[in-house]
This record gives C-alpha cells, sequence and structure tokens, in this order.
C-alpha cells in the first residue's frame, strides 16, 4: 500500500509540475501584465509587488495552515517561510542567471536587497526573542505597507532613469490568455474552462493564484510522502522539500520573465517575494491566531538560527557580485549561488544527523 502511495505522489509531482508551468506562463502572467500596464507599472515594480504576492500565495496558504493548527504545524509553516527564502535567494535568482545573462540598474536592485535587509533584521529580533506577540505581528505587517509605498514612491525619492519599453505592455494576447487549440490534450481544454475571457483580467488574476496555490499544496503534500517513506526528519522536510515546494510558482515565474529578457523583475520577484513571505506570511495567520487564542506564540530560534545567517550571507554574496561585475547577471554568478544553495543543504543534512 505504501509503495501505491509513493507512484500516486510521484504522478502528482510531475502532473503539478506540468499544470503549474502551463497556469503561469498562459494566465498568471499575463493577466499580471494587463493590471501592471493599467497601473503603468516598470517591470521591476510590477515583479517586486504583484508577482511576488501572486506567486507567495502557496506558502501564505501553508503558514496559515499550520499557526491556526496547534502544536509542531507551528514550526512546519516557520520552516516553510525560511527555507523559502532561502531557495528564493539562491536557487531562484541562480536560475535566472544561468537562463539569461542581463545588465541590471543598481537602483531597483538596491532598493530590493534594502527592503529585504530590514526584513530579515525584524525577523532577528522576532527570533532573539523567541516569541511572536500581537506587538510583533502587527509591525510585520506595517513594515509591508512601508515596503509597498517605499516601491510605488522609490524612483521619485532616488530617480532613475525608466526606459519607455520598461513601463509593462499588454503582452497577452487571446492566444496566451486560453488553451484553445486543435492540439490541445483535454485535460487543458478543461482547465481552460476554468477562466474567464481576457476582458475579465482581475478574476483571472486571481483564480490563477487560487489554482497555483492548490497546485502548490498537491505538490508538497506529494513530496511529503515521498519524503517519509524514505525516512527524512520532518525538520528537514519543513526547511527545505516543503519550502521548495512552495517556492516553485516563484521559479516558475521568475523562469518565465526572464526568458522574455525581464531579468530585473525576476529578480524583483525572487526578493520581494521573500519579503511576502516574512511580513505578511508569518505577521498575518500569526495576528488571527493571536486575535482568537491571546497569549504568545513561542517558537524554536535556535533551529533556525543557521537559515537567518544563510538570509543575510546570501544578500552580502549577491551585493558583492553585482558591484564587482558592474551589475551583470551571468552564468557565473548562478552557478555560484546554486553552489551556496547546495551547500547549505549539506549543511543542514550534517546538522541533522548530528542531532
Amino acid at each position: 500500500m505504501d509503495a501505491l502511495w509513493v507512484i500516486i505522489s510521484f504522478i502528482g509531482i510531475l502532473v503539478s509540475f506540468l499544470f503549474l508551468w502551463r497556469v503561469t506562463k498562459s494566465f498568471f502572467i499575463p493577466s499580471l501584465d494587463i493590471i501592471a500596464s493599467n497601473l503603468r507599472m516598470s517591470s521591476n515594480m510590477a515583479g517586486a509587488t504583484l508577482m511576488a504576492a501572486g506567486s507567495s500565495a502557496p506558502e501564505l496558504a501553508i503558514a496559515m495552515f499550520a499557526v491556526l493548527r496547534p502544536g509542531e504545524h507551528l514550526e512546519i509553516g516557520l520552516g516553510t517561510i525560511i527555507g523559502s527564502a532561502v531557495f528564493n535567494m539562491l536557487v531562484i535568482i541562480g536560475v535566472v542567471a544561468v537562463i539569461k545573462k542581463a545588465v541590471l540598474r543598481w537602483q531597483p536592485i538596491a532598493r530590493d536587497l534594502l527592503s529585504y535587509f530590514i526584513t530579515i533584521i525584524l525577523l532577528s529580533l522576532i527570533m532573539l526573542n523567541g516569541n511572536i506577540g500581537l506587538l510583533e505581528s502587527l509591525a510585520l505587517l506595517a513594515l509591508y505597507l512601508l515596503y509597498i509605498v517605499f516601491v510605488f514612491f522609490y524612483q521619485k525619492i532616488f530617480p532613475y532613469k525608466i526606459k519607455p519599453d520598461e513601463v509593462v505592455e499588454e503582452r497577452a494576447t487571446p492566444e496566451q490568455l486560453s488553451f484553445i487549440s486543435r492540439k490541445s490534450i483535454p485535460v487543458e481544454k478543461s482547465l481552460q474552462r476554468l477562466f474567464p475571457v481576457k476582458k475579465y483580467f482581475l478574476p483571472l488574476f486571481f483564480i490563477s493564484i487560487l489554482i497555483i496555490s492548490g497546485l502548490s499544496i498537491i505538490l508538497v503534500e506529494s513530496t511529503i510522502i515521498i519524503s517519509e517513506a524514505i525516512g527524512i526528519p520532518e525538520i528537514f522536510i519543513a526547511i527545505t522539500i516543503i519550502a521548495v515546494g512552495t517556492s516553485i510558482p516563484d521559479l516558475i515565474s521568475s523562469a518565465i520573465v526572464a526568458r522574455q529578457g525581464r531579468g530585473e523583475m525576476a529578480i524583483s520577484n525572487a526578493v520581494g517575494s521573500n519579503v511576502f513571505d516574512i511580513l505578511i506570511g508569518i505577521g498575518l495567520p500569526a495576528l488571527i491566531f493571536l486575535l482568537i487564542n491571546g497569549g504568545a506564540i513561542v517558537v524554536d530560534n535556535k533551529g533556525y538560527l543557521p537559515s537567518i545567517i544563510v538570509l543575510f550571507a546570501s544578500i552580502i554574496i549577491i551585493f558583492l557580485f553585482l558591484m564587482i561585475n558592474r551589475w551583470k547577471l551571468g552564468i557565473k554568478a548562478g552557478i555560484l549561488l546554486l553552489i551556496v544553495y547546495l551547500l547549505y543543504i549539506a549543511w543542514e543534512i550534517r546538522m541533522l544527523s548530528g542531532s
């Protein structure tokens, strides 16, 4: 029976990957482009806000479920968010660099990395405190609102030239926004019925997010079944496997826009997703839990200290590498970041086996 569940789970992973790619490419990104175009947003602004929030929905869903359940589920939710942050910084930016070389401007990158650095400082203070109270949860949510305002007004405060083609255009076409094709397989045709037509781009955007979240949960659950069958520890599952599973939409979104030549948008998505995950993914579920139950949420700060150190280190590595390479992102940088992530995973395995 266990072997059967492993086979079913493996099929679930493959199907989830297929549909995540199709939904993200054909519905999520095109509808996002329409919204960003209507708001006259630059691509890096859209990546740091709309794309980041939309593709981070799975982390929020997992965290909401985890925090609203008692006991060890709290640690799973927090571990998922922190592990996802490490994955986004090292793997997503690494993959983006490998896919297509990009020449970046320092102003948007500095904006995103500075915002993320402040976010990590707040997370570190909460970890050192050892619990999340009402004040901490409100501080997380308030900081995210300030982050959104900062992103929208940053270009006016710190001016940098925005080319006309940087403002997101309506790249979506009727062909992109549907699976209509004589060659479409029956499953894709059935998926098409879940989506409205192009003119209803707001419902299209939110339906995409809901489906991406559902597929991510299937991906995570399938991965957990396989991991438990192999005998991988639960903490390691939370920090790595669940974190990776919920970050797949971010990876797919960044890979798609990177191939389109929008490298800044891809990086802003990765960093902006981390800001969303930490500030909203921890702050909102914690606030709901505390309003219902009162008291404070106790967290195991020792277990997450290594990951937080890696987050700080990843910011420094990326910033220094970009400065040295005159804000050019290429395959060497990508390989370096991917190697750092593999070393991080190896170190986590060693720590868990030692304990």
